[in-house]
């Protein structure tokens, strides 16, 4: 089967590796990729795992994310959707001499765009939802998206059951874990306890954006420096918006836009902790940072556990998760890892304390998480899941 991509995101993040996990997972049954997507980090990555890469300057979305809807100052985003619009369709027009046998949209923000490619390549449509929405029953936006969804996805694919309660109940459902693939020889059943006298290392991994609760991490580290707890960090990430000049001016007075590293910088010098956290860059595979941690730590503000989660589980590493009332498949609470209510500094400096000083709680949280990693998130599990969805839409199109 061939599969056209769409994904909306230059910046090389979760849902892109996901992505690749997943195709490289199915790529052995005989699919096919091409990738239409902005370019960036995110396309070399997916040309990189053996996908065809379609550039653009940029998608065209609309966000009715939970905390990315349009509200005040941010409908002026919608000024860059329309100057992406031109750009967008003629890249799908461009498409329609090549023969697709489905088109797979990786996050539901492009779903307007999605309905004219699926229109115009006459293909059953996939609609990734990787984000959390504006819960239903919601106003009129997200009234129209899940009506959207109703009529116009063959097949609606939430990320997980956090994702999926964001959605209207009465749409049905394919739950697809994002994964990881596992060389059984690669990941130890746990980790060793800390040799005498060597720091806990709590490690952040994702794109440095404020909603992903990076700023509370660096406050929680000067709290525990003051507290005088041996823990250090480190953070792995590419900065989602490097902007200069007249531009970057203007989008950061009117709230659209932060150079978070910059941000972050300056907060280490402030708080005098270059010995305590360290910031990494862009690192593009994060295998290589996951053994040298003892703790993953999640503060987002999207109540929701991310990618690097369950990737920190199987290598027996349990996680701080900002997330209220998790559902069995983000976190289990004082078992792979500890949640707590919102990613608050104070709230984020305890957990973190608890587990730096309390190495069997540790160690023991570490050995239940990759049990569950290994029971929830194996790549061939979510493979085997959506090449089923596939074939279900292809032979419904025949």
């Amino acid at each position: 089967m061939r599969i056209l991509y769409l994904h909306p995101a230059a910046t090389f993040g979760g849902a892109s590796k996901s992505l690749i996990e997943l195709f490289g997972a199915m790529r052995r049954s005989g699919i096919e990729g091409t990738v239409l997507t902005p370019a960036g980090s995110a396309a070399r990555a997916f040309a990189d795992a053996g996908m065809r890469v379609a550039a653009v300057r940029g998608l065209s979305q609309f966000d009715n994310t939970r905390h990315g809807h349009y509200r005040r100052t941010r409908w002026i985003i919608l000024l860059r959707e329309l100057m992406f619009l031109p750009g967008s369709l003629l890249a799908i027009w461009r498409m329609r001499k090549e023969r697709f046998d489905i088109l797979h949209v990786n996050e539901v923000t492009l779903l307007p765009l999605a309905i004219v490619a699926k229109k115009l390549l006459k293909l059953p449509m996939v609609v990734h939802v990787r984000s959390l929405q504006c819960p239903p029953p919601g106003g009129l936006r997200t009234r129209i998206v899940n009506r959207w969804l109703a009529r116009h996805a063959d097949a609606v694919v939430p990320i997980d059951c956090t994702v999926a309660s964001t959605l209207d109940r009465d749409l049905p459902v394919d739950i697809v874990h994002n994964g990881l693939r596992v060389d059984a020889n690669h990941f130890p059943d746990e980790k060793p306890p800390q040799k005498i006298g060597q720091t806990v290392r709590v490690g952040f991994i994702g794109v440095l954006i404020a909603l992903k609760g990076i700023y509370e991490l660096v406050e929680a580290m000067r709290i525990l420096k003051d507290r005088g707890v041996a823990i250090e960090c480190v953070v792995a990430g590419e900065n989602a918006q490097d902007l200069r000049g007249i531009r970057a001016w203007a989008l950061r007075k009117l709230g659209l836009a932060r150079n978070v590293r910059g941000d972050l910088e300056q907060m280490i010098r402030d708080y005098g902790l270059e010995k305590h956290l360290r910031l990494l860059g862009f690192v593009r595979d994060v295998r290589s940072i996951y053994p040298t941690l003892d703790i993953l730590c999640f503060p987002s503000h999207l109540n929701a556990a991310g990618r690097p989660v369950f990737e920190a589980a199987f290598y027996s590493i349990p996680s701080v998760v900002a997330v209220k009332d998790p559902f069995p498949d983000a976190v289990l609470h004082e078992q792979t890892g500890l949640a707590i209510p919102k990613p608050d500094p104070e709230l984020i400096a305890d957990a973190l304390q608890r587990l730096a000083q309390d190495e069997t709680l540790r160690l023991t949280l570490g050995r239940q998480a990759r049990k569950w990693a290994v029971h929830n998130f194996l790549i061939e599990n979510s493979a085997d899941t959506m090449l089923a969805i596939y074939r279900r839409l292809v032979l419904g199109n025949e």
